[in-house]
């Protein structure tokens, strides 16, 4: 199964980048010894448009056409469920069982996302209910991506 993040926005080379790869390198290196085939960042470019709305649309179709048919669709949402990381490692374990070819973790832009694409996500997940940077959010979710694939492949990383 692929794991893909596809986010609005780019991260800037310099330590939030380079944290960011380290735990996407980490996760696609545990991953591989629980059939996970990839672990990927795709970055969409942020709308120029002057009007929210529009921006929020064309954010939204950046986004949507980079998930693969038959994916699970997740949202990175403020008002989204909070999942320890065990229990954030059985979901992946449970769209992995049931036979997913990838699991798509979607971070949108500053204005959101349009209801088109939010709706159709098989869940929504939050880091608490803070309103986080999208280049935090980023980190964070790369880092249980890592956690989720230590806990499932036994590793002593995850000891919380």
């Amino acid at each position: 199964m692929r794991i893909v993040v596809a986010a609005v926005g780019r991260l800037k080379a310099g330590p939030e980048r380079d944290l960011a790869e380290r735990y996407r390198k980490r996760a696609a290196d545990v991953g591989r010894n629980i059939g996970l085939r990839a672990v990927e960042i795709i970055e969409i470019r942020e709308s120029r448009a002057r009007e929210a709305e529009k921006r929020i649309v064309e954010e939204s179709i950046a986004l949507a056409n980079v998930i693969p048919e038959e994916a699970v669709s997740v949202i990175l949402d403020q008002r989204g469920e909070n999942l320890d990381s065990v229990a954030f490692a059985g979901e992946i374990r449970r769209w992995q069982e049931a036979g997913r070819t990838a699991v798509v973790f979607i971070i949108g832009g500053a204005d959101g996302l349009s209801p088109s694409l939010s709706g159709g996500a098989a869940s929504r997940i939050a880091f608490g209910s803070a309103t986080w940077p999208h280049q935090l959010v980023r980190i964070m979710l790369l880092e249980q991506i890592y956690r989720a694939a230590t806990v499932l492949s036994g590793h002593p990383y995850h000891r919380g």
